[in-house]
């Protein structure tokens, strides 16, 4: 009787699964550790909440992304299965839940990362699957058109070789319809749907460089430092474009035509009219 009665005061005294659920959306961009225990107090009064799920699976994978060094691989790991088991029962509730399956996604393709190449490739074809029917669910969601850009981005950074391997021998043949086009492509649609993401731009620059396309890299580069602060890993994503930025190559004043020294005077005395004139041309490819 005693438990009975403290089981209904228990009961009474919880937070409402909307309070809890909204509380955890308020805390997970920069606190996803304190989210997830909102998300997690969900779960552990019904496992079949899919938004839980799904939400749970992207907090525990953004702790996860915080981790690194050698010593920091086991509880990343940990991090990560747990957060494929949300992904895949979140899916498995909801098979058309746009959210659900790029949060999958998300999730398959950080762990893929860390992963030998037959892992690496048998999880490959299940984002792609994953991201093209999040996209059917929802064109608009930026996170899934992002995903299926960053896929594009990986297979096409595998060596000829792995390439062969994976599509030959591993199962893989649908790496072959990886390009740096639709790389570009969908990285360009995510940062159009939301400009002000960090990490979009971020990727997007760095397939511009894998396409030698400086300019445009700088360009994206460049607006990154004045982009806001959205979520926790914000700060070392800034960091990581400003770096990039900084080891971009620089342009020889000999290369301008005609040559500024019989143009316009010595590169000494033209230099600044040249920076203040061309800014976007000042480093490009050599």
């Amino acid at each position: 009787m005693i438990k009975y009665v403290i089981g209904i005061l228990c009961a009474v005294q919880a937070p409402p699964r909307d309070s809890l659920l909204a509380e955890g959306v308020r805390l997970a961009a920069m606190q996803p550790a304190a989210a997830l225990l909102r998300f997690e107090r969900i779960l552990s009064r019904d496992s079949t909440d899919v938004e839980a799920n799904w939400r749970a699976a992207i907090a525990r994978n953004d702790l996860a992304e915080q981790l690194e060094g050698k010593e920091a691989r086991t509880r990343r790991d940990s991090l990560l299965q747990a957060a494929e088991l949300e992904g895949r029962r979140a899916v498995r509730l909801d098979s058309s839940s746009a959210r659900a399956l790029f949060a999958l996604g998300l999730v398959l393709g950080n762990t893929a990362l860390t992963r030998g190449l037959k892992p690496r490739i048998r999880m490959a074809v299940e984002i792609r699957e994953l991201a093209l029917r999040s996209l059917a669910a929802d064109s608009a969601l930026d996170g899934a058109h992002h995903l299926l850009g960053r896929w594009n981005y990986e297979v096409m950074r595998l060596s000829g070789f792995e390439r062969f391997i994976a599509r030959s021998i591993l199962g893989g043949g649908v790496l072959g319809k990886a390009s740096w086009n639709e790389a570009q492509l969908q990285l360009e649609r995510a940062v159009a749907l939301d400009s002000t993401r960090i990490y979009h731009r971020l990727d997007l620059a760095r397939i511009y460089l894998a396409r030698k396309n400086v300019p445009a890299a700088r360009s994206q580069l460049q607006r990154i430092a004045a982009l806001p602060i959205r979520v926790a890993a914000d700060t070392t994503l800034r960091r990581e474009a400003a770096q990039l930025l900084q080891s971009l190559p620089v342009i020889s004043l000999d290369r301008l035509h005609p040559p500024l020294d019989l143009a316009l005077g010595p590169p000494a005395q033209v230099f600044p009219l040249v920076a203040r004139q061309l800014p976007g041309m000042l480093q490009l490819t050599p």
